[in-house]
């Protein structure tokens, strides 16, 4: 999957965001979690398929000309139907941060990754009636999951991962059989997009949804077929 960055200027107000939402969710998980190494997330990955399936109906819905992509138009009307409000630019921050090929289009991986970062930053600490439905549990259930594999690998609880974060959770199960210098700095770099040494929350999800295998229409089926 090919990137257009550029300045990562325009990302920084919603990644400070995110990584605020990390911080505080981090302190409240308390050190629990369902995964204790790296090998326990990609042993979830058929269930994170899984729950991310019925995606490309919604997706397919708000894609009115059927050309593969949600434009602003399109896209500002899906978040009517969803009954979210958001300013113009808070809506320009959301499509720039996930139009992460410069396409001008919101494309299927990046539609997943817009869902998942309004779930997340519209889910309360205290006030549940404020949240994004999504009218699926599973999906929620998904969306939790994989923001659970996020903080495991946030060791130091900064609300964004470093070399040594993804060192640290890899060599974690077996210490004695610890991953190659190579693949470490391979997986960090297929993370870290923008090069600056930290992955975002953001970051992270595009490179999750590509380990997991969600690309293609033939990958993922429409629901009920």
């Amino acid at each position: 999957m090919l990137c257009n960055y550029g300045s990562s200027s325009k990302y920084k107000k919603l990644d400070s965001k995110l990584e605020r939402k990390m911080i505080e969710m981090k302190g409240s998980a308390s050190g629990q979690s369902n995964f204790k190494s790296i090998d326990s997330i990609i042993l979830r990955f058929p269930q994170f398929r899984e729950g991310l399936r019925n995606l490309r109906g919604v997706f397919k819905q708000y894609d009115e000309d059927s050309n593969g992509t949600i434009d602003r138009e399109e896209l500002n009307r899906c978040l009517e139907k969803l009954q979210l409000h958001f300013t113009k630019e808070e809506v320009e921050d959301l499509f720039h941060s996930c139009d992460i090929d410069g396409s001008e289009g919101i494309q299927f991986n990046e539609f997943i990754v817009l869902l998942c970062l309004i779930y997340l930053l519209m889910k309360p600490s205290s006030s549940p009636d404020n949240t994004l439905k999504m009218h699926s549990l599973q999906l929620e259930a998904t969306f939790d999951t994989i923001v659970e594999a996020f903080l495991f690998l946030d060791k130091n609880g900064d609300g964004k991962l470093n070399k040594k974060d993804v060192m640290k959770a890899l060599n974690e199960a077996s210490p004695w059989e610890r991953s190659p210098a190579r693949v470490t700095r391979t997986r960090f770099k297929e993370m870290d997009w923008d090069k600056n040494g930290k992955v975002s929350f953001r970051e992270f999800l595009f490179a999750f949804i590509n380990w997991v295998g969600i690309e293609s229409d033939e990958e993922l089926p429409e629901s009920g077929t």
